[in-house]
């Protein structure tokens, strides 16, 4: 399918009062530029700080960012009437690089690596994500093991899995006794894994979901491999802390699973997640602030749509209120003592989507197509818009932590840079 992106389906229904950091790939300067977006402009942040890490650990980044925003307004109000200036709308510094988001958004659909485009929001934050947050999800985790990574098994399989486990398993408190009961009580069916001990038991799972830089932006290709048989999208939220764990905003990501590799193996979750082009992060941070916090956060609702160029449409929802375990935990699990993360964390929170929709076969459920268009959205945090290729020809990742340092170095971007 043509990718389009227009602001009013990327931008998130109230932007006229969302604080919403970014990131582009500006070529006149050969590197990304952090931005912040001001009415249907993207303005460039480097005076403030030159990485979304950096500016995430400043006392409070949401305020420095709204006095951009202001001080942008206040300059608009002076060549708007430049004949009667008011003292406190003239503004005080030159004005920064600014792009229209339209002009960036189209740039980035069709590809175009001579203009100004956009990038994932995130920069030198490790990436991580929590897995089996969800019972629903975690069951379909369950049938992946089950099948050993064989979609034509899972019908059988769920089943198999539905009447061992009813429907009790549902309001578990991880950790608490009761599952520790669950646990016993499965244990003596044959029916436990090592799915439900993450999903039921006292420890989360935290693991690495993509290297430093290396997630994609919304309007950029996602990739599977090309042996995989059984993929699927997960929408999520993705928290973004700081180094000491305070959560900072909030945006969407894209977990790209390969059903039959980690179905496998639960060892092989380093290949069935981390590949090129499998993470996307978009549109945009929001920032935590009076008007969204993260108790608004939790109560997210993450709509994803898959459609092809043939009519195909699957639909689903993630509904991030029913999560298992509350966001500290699964923070406190990532980062502490036991762990530090001096550039902050980007943490997919998991999802409750888990599709069974048939596709190609009945009983074989659902997999990418290339050329798949992935739409996950919330009306607070806007549309993160994908379309599916394969890994293996996906752009390749050459634009490490060494180049970034490289190239904000030569801008003189990196002296005196505040922490």
């Amino acid at each position: 399918m043509t990718l389009t992106l227009d602001p009013g389906a990327v931008l998130p229904d109230d932007d006229a009062s969302a604080l919403l950091l970014g990131r582009v790939f500006d070529p006149a300067v050969g590197g990304p530029t952090v931005v912040a977006v001001v009415g249907d402009r993207l303005v460039d942040l480097g005076a403030v700080a030159p990485t979304v890490s950096q500016l995430l650990e400043r006392d409070d980044p949401a305020a420095l960012v709204r006095a951009v925003i202001d001080q942008e307004a206040a300059r608009d109000e002076v060549s708007g009437d430049e004949a009667t200036p008011t003292p406190t709308a003239t503004p005080t510094t030159p004005a920064p690089s600014s792009w229209a988001l339209a002009d960036v958004l189209d740039a980035t659909a069709a590809g175009r690596g001579d203009a100004v485009r956009l990038l994932a929001p995130i920069d030198l934050q490790a990436i991580k994500a929590a897995g089996v947050t969800f019972v629903s999800s975690m069951l379909e985790r369950v049938v992946e093991e089950r099948a050993a990574g064989d979609a034509s098994l899972a019908v059988r399989m769920r089943e198999k899995l539905a009447d061992a486990v009813g429907g009790a398993i549902g309001s578990v408190v991880p950790g608490s006794e009761e599952a520790a009961r669950v646990k016993a009580a499965l244990l003596d069916e044959g029916m436990w894994s090592q799915y439900l001990e993450v999903g039921i038991g006292p420890d989360p799972e935290i693991f690495t979901k993509a290297p430093v830089l290396s997630a994609v932006g919304s309007g950029s290709p996602v990739g599977v491999l090309e042996r995989s048989t059984w993929n699927n999208p997960e929408p999520e939220l993705v928290l973004v802390t700081d180094s000491r764990g305070r959560p900072r905003g909030a945006t969407l990501g894209n977990d790209v699973n390969l059903r039959d590799f980690e179905g496998r193996s639960a060892l092989l979750l380093g290949k069935a997640k981390d590949n090129n082009a499998s993470c996307a992060l978009g549109p945009f941070i929001r920032l935590f602030d009076e008007g969204y916090s993260i108790e608004d956060a939790r109560g997210t609702e993450i709509d994803l749509v898959v459609s092809d160029d043939a009519g195909y449409r699957m639909e689903g929802r993630n509904s991030v209120a029913r999560i298992s375990r509350p966001f500290e935990e699964l923070i406190g699990a990532a980062i502490g003592r036991h762990h530090q993360y001096p550039d902050g964390l980007a943490l997919f929170t998991g999802t409750l989507f888990s599709p069974t929709q048939d596709r190609d076969e009945p009983g074989l459920g659902f997999t990418h197509h290339p050329g798949d268009v992935v739409t996950i959205s919330s009306p607070r945090l806007g549309s993160l818009v994908n379309t599916v290729g394969f890994s293996e020809r996906a752009p390749e990742w050459t634009f490490g932590i060494a180049a970034l340092m490289t190239n904000l170095a030569a801008r003189g971007l990196l002296a005196g840079a505040a922490r």
